[in-house]
């Protein structure tokens, strides 16, 4: 069964679905919904603090265009869109592995027009 969520930015408008993976990260994530918080930026990542506290689980060092990440020290949600300032040529990196737990689906571009300290909100889908 696909379990996708929502995250919205600017009071709706930036809307965006991410398809959650089957991993105990994914669940936890998913139980702790909805979240509410402010988001920060680092290069071509959005990320938040959340209320979720794990270890790592298949920490990846480098990750792909539209992946949602967990990174353990922070208790953070992370959203990735293109280079860091830790990524080197042709890679998207994360400060420190994180735990890769969905992907976005669509155009991830549009994340360029969040601003940071733009609050978000996170939820399961509703069905259309």
């Amino acid at each position: 069964m696909k379990i996708t969520i929502e995250i919205t930015w600017a009071k709706g408008h930036v809307r965006l679905e991410a398809t959650l993976q089957q991993n105990r990260t994914a669940t936890s994530i998913y139980r702790a919904l909805p979240i509410e918080t402010v988001a920060s930026t680092w290069g071509d990542e959005i990320y938040f603090a959340i209320p979720v506290e794990l270890g790592p689980e298949n920490p990846r060092e480098t990750v792909e265009n539209g992946d949602l990440g967990y990174w353990p020290p922070g208790n953070a949600f992370c959203i990735f869109f293109g280079p860091t300032p830790a990524s080197r040529k042709g890679e998207i990196r994360p400060a420190s592995p994180v735990n890769v737990f969905g992907r976005i689906g669509g155009d991830t571009t549009v994340l360029r027009q969040v601003p940071a300290s733009a609050s978000v909100r996170i939820t399961p889908s509703t069905p259309d």
